[in-house]
């Protein structure tokens, strides 16, 4: 029996601030405990609660100008996508042919994809990122090579292989069949093998014949408990191209549902240009979307509408969406996720802020019993923020007055520079160097 405890200022969401208030969505210890046996929390509290409670053998480790979070939740990002990230000048359909299908192309060679697993998944978790809802490539060795990558650190992931039979180049397109029997194979591989879970990944509906989708919807109906992992509404051109390949449809989101493709484990990115009628549809099935502030901006997607989704009480999750997403910091996503909705003239609160890129992204993805927060009974995902990561940050936090207003400097102008330590079910699996 292993039993750790860490002593920081702590804090995690246990509520949508959107439906019960920021005061009664979150839990904030100044000096807290967090116990942790075996990768499971078990005790979470004040310091002088705990502190007596706790057996002569137990070490604490103390971070007196730490914040401990919930590790975070990207709920969408490429990783093949690493090394082309911040591509110049073009907007979603020219990006894709001009810089994202050639790169894709490399990764039939499972060392080349494993040699960009590695890094993608340790600038992950040098970010503070736990767990991501990770876009594959056509290929079957994209996904072997990033399964085998993460589940030597024990973490919590879950990726999936592109479909893609049309509108693409010649040697990234697969074909219906082959698309379910590779799918097919690596579910069986890897889904559900310990903390590891499979996505059906159809690219987007244009890329995608109807015949596609189907078999798309026949492995969500074969295996249990699958995520569905796909693009929606990001950018108008893409909507028009949609409803011309598929007139019938009576919106986008309507492509997929003719497909029985969504579900509560779908996860829908970007969703910037939806109608009521899909907003209704979303809630309706228990689906989500992924918020990409970053990408939005970076490729003049448009403004995702999250008040609108508020309004519907459809589930929503944080990604980068690195490439198009030019960080894999959710701190840096939150930046731009508050500048998104004050051009709208609307505010996002940083316990809201909080709650998307932790609970929110959990709930998204149906994990929020085993992570996303610090509950007793959770997985001991978390990371351990440092106050005084540069002299910037140290001098503007102690011009703070709350810990909300101490989450907002944090969220602005913190980047991977805040990220102290990352922990895997307890387990340190990132220390930033020192100097």
């Amino acid at each position: 029996m292993t039993i750790k405890a860490w002593r920081s200022s702590i804090i995690h969401c246990i509520a949508d601030p959107s439906k019960v208030g920021n005061d009664n969505a979150y839990e904030y210890f100044e000096d807290g405990i967090i116990v942790v046996e075996n990768g499971i929390i078990t005790q979470l509290g004040h310091a002088h609660d705990l502190i007596a409670t706790l057996a002569p053998n137990v070490q604490v480790e103390e971070h007196p100008d730490g914040l401990i979070l919930p590790g975070l939740i990207d709920t969408h990002i490429h990783y093949p996508q690493t090394d082309m990230i911040a591509a110049y000048g073009e907007q979603l359909l020219e990006w894709l042919n001009k810089y994202t299908f050639p790169e894709e192309s490399k990764f039939k060679d499972k060392a080349h994809a494993k040699d960009v697993a590695e890094r993608f998944t340790q600038e992950l978790l040098k970010n503070g990122t736990t767990t991501a809802l990770v876009f594959g490539t056509v290929h079957k060795e994209s996904v072997d090579a990033f399964f085998e990558t993460v589940e030597t650190q024990n973490l919590r992931m879950i990726c999936g292989k592109v479909m893609m039979d049309r509108n693409a180049p010649d040697y990234l397109t697969d074909t219906p069949q082959s698309s379910y029997e590779d799918s097919k194979e690596l579910i069986e591989r890897w889904h559900e093998k310990g903390r590891l879970h499979y996505a059906v990944t159809p690219r987007f509906a244009p890329t995608s014949t109807p015949e596609q989708l189907h078999q798309a919807g026949k492995l969500l109906k074969e295996f249990d408990r699958l995520y569905l992992h796909t693009h929606l509404s990001e950018n108008v051109n893409e909507c028009e191209w949609v409803q011309s390949l598929f007139p019938e449809s009576e919106n986008y989101l309507d492509v997929y549902d003719k497909h029985q493709l969504l579900s509560e484990r779908s996860v829908f990115a970007h969703g910037i240009h939806l109608c009521d009628s899909e907003y209704h549809r979303l809630h309706d099935t228990g689906s989500a979307i992924s918020f990409c502030p970053t990408s939005n901006l970076f490729i003049g997607s448009g403004l995702f509408k999250l008040d609108k989704a508020e309004e519907h009480n459809v589930n929503v999750g944080l990604g980068t969406d690195v490439g198009g997403g030019t960080s894999f910091s959710l701190l840096t996503t939150l930046s731009e996720a508050y500048k998104v909705t004050q051009l709208q003239g609307k505010n996002l609160s940083p316990i809201k802020s909080l709650y998307l890129a932790t609970l929110g992204g959990a709930e998204a993805l149906r994990l929020e019993e085993k992570i996303g927060n610090l509950k007793p009974t959770t997985e001991a995902d978390f990371i351990i923020l440092d106050k005084q990561a540069t002299p910037l940050i140290a001098k503007r936090l102690a011009n703070t007055h709350n810990i909300e207003d101490l989450l907002f400097v944090l969220m602005t102008i913190g980047d991977d520079r805040v990220i102290k330590e990352t922990y895997s079910m307890g387990e340190k699996v990132y220390s930033k160097p020192t100097t």
